[in-house]
């Protein structure tokens, strides 16, 4: 009973997922979050043409939108390292699997 319980849980939070997701597309959240990086786009270039027309130094840096974000911290390396760790270990699993039947196959 307990494991019905839990699947249903898991089906009503992916539910909950796939709505969000889909209310999120269908109100154009994607498309204005696009929109807002071309209009900094487009005021990266005024400026730079204005820089160009005042005979000011250009330095590229200047107009680049270095806003990528790191998302690097202690518990995303640790994440990391278990998901390898895991992943090793369920791979020398199978291998160890599909070994043993194939002898079980052969003979």
């Amino acid at each position: 009973m307990k494991a019905l319980n839990t699947f249903w849980f898991f089906m009503i939070i992916l539910f909950v997922i796939f709505i969000t997701v889909y209310i999120s597309q269908a109100t154009g959240y994607y498309d204005y979050q696009q929109h807002r990086q071309v209009e900094l786009t487009n005021e990266k270039i005024k400026q730079f043409e204005e820089d160009v027309k005042e005979g000011k130094v250009i330095n590229v840096k200047n107009y680049l939108d270095d806003s990528a974000k790191t998302y690097h911290n202690g518990i995303s390396k640790l994440g990391l390292r278990f998901s390898k760790t895991v992943s090793a270990s369920a791979k020398k699993g199978l291998n160890k699997v599909f070994k043993f039947l194939e002898v079980l196959l052969k003979d």
